[in-house]
């Protein structure tokens, strides 16, 4: 597996960090088109909150969440999933982790990509989002061997630590 981190500043990292046994664990397969978004979002709000996060955590990892799948949907190939994994001490800490199938292998989104038609003033905001609201994040590719079990899937993830 190749693994990319940043930390907020910009400085490359370890690679993401396990969280210690018995954590909470939540897997979501999307549709890639306008709704994974929201279907995300709406999927995920009851989990984090079974799983004891306060309104302000929630809000952080939805916004994380939608942020990494509209990234997915709109720039990568199908299929797009999403994990999320939450300590089971209480602390808050949860990564989020969206795998795609890698880049499209043209630049921008796909011609009559619900995102293409939207004005180009609003693009270019998540990464910069998901930075501020997250420790490290970074990218991580499979390869055939099925390194990390992304088997030639690429994997974007982002850890929100402890609250």
């Amino acid at each position: 597996m190749t693994a990319t981190t940043v930390s907020p500043g910009g400085q490359q990292r370890s690679a993401l960090r396990a969280l210690p046994a018995g954590g909470r664990v939540f897997g979501l397969p999307l549709d890639r088109g306008p709704l994974a978004p929201a279907t995300a979002r709406h999927a995920v709000r009851p989990v984090l909150e079974a799983w004891g996060l306060g309104g302000d955590r929630v809000y952080d990892v939805l916004l994380v969440v939608s942020e990494l799948v509209t990234n997915a949907v709109t720039h990568a190939l199908p299929p797009v999933m999403l994990h999320l994994h939450a300590a089971a001490d209480g602390s808050g800490r949860v990564q989020v982790h969206v795998t795609d199938g890698g880049p499209r292998t043209a630049a921008g989104p796909a011609p009559g990509n619900w995102a293409a038609a939207r004005p180009e003033d609003e693009h270019g905001r998540g990464d910069v989002i998901v930075s501020a609201l997250a420790g490290p994040t970074g990218t991580a590719t499979g390869t055939a061997t099925g390194d990390a079990g992304l088997d030639g899937l690429t994997g974007h993830w982002a850890d929100l630590g402890a609250a």
